[in-house]
């Protein structure tokens, strides 16, 4: 079976309305088809690399390759586990957590995108809670830490509602142009979403983590 050589295959985080999961091939091919409807207003551009600038074939082809890669480049040293978030079954978008030197540190980061379709529903809000219970509740995480442009109220919303601290700013360069990232942190004294989630498939996982 596939979760006996990769049992990541048979991690589950589920909460009231979402499930998190890795996708198989079919459901990946889906995510690049709502990457390509629409995750922002063209006018803005909430990544630190602009990916969603991309022609439509390479923008597609990206959220596959970004997936694979992740997954390929894995270690329990340095890893990204970018799960992707089924709501009513259907796949909306991807939440992201990863870590480096984690037996060490015990932190992790966090980065998702949604597509547009399924914004201003508290998906964004539910789906940071989910992969933050697995940070805090599953894996023993100590610290969660995110970041966001300042112009994109929407991540702040999320980031200030769970409850993260200030910890400082960013200067970066975004198509030409400088922006400034506001960097937060959050930590497991501090960590208010407390939720009942359930997850599934995760002590196989753990020595991949580096737990």
């Amino acid at each position: 079976m596939l979760t006996d050589h990769w049992p990541l295959a048979g991690l589950r985080v589920r909460t009231p309305r979402l499930e998190l999961r890795l996708p198989d091939g079919a459901e990946l091919a889906a995510l690049a088809d709502v990457a390509l409807a629409g995750v922002h207003p063209p006018e803005q551009m909430p990544f630190a690399r602009p990916w969603t600038d991309l022609p439509p074939a390479e923008r597609g082809r990206s959220v596959l390759q970004h997936h694979w890669r992740a997954l390929a480049d894995w270690s329990a040293e340095r890893w990204v586990l970018p799960l992707a978030v089924f709501a009513e079954g259907r796949p909306v978008g991807i939440q992201a957590v990863q870590a480096q030197d984690f037996a060490v540190l015990r932190q992790v980061s966090t980065g998702s995108w949604l597509g547009q379709a399924h914004q201003g529903q508290g998906i964004g809000t539910e789906m940071r809670r989910a992969v933050l219970h697995l940070a805090f509740a599953g894996l023993g995480a100590e610290e969660a830490v995110s970041g966001a442009h300042d112009d994109n109220p929407a991540s702040l919303a999320v980031t200030r509602k769970l409850g993260y601290r200030p910890d400082g700013v960013q200067r970066a360069v975004v198509r030409g142009r400088r922006c400034t990232e506001l960097r937060f942190r959050l930590n497991r004294a501090e960590w208010a979403a407390r939720d009942e989630f359930s997850i599934t498939g995760l002590p196989p996982c753990l020595p991949m983590f580096g737990v």
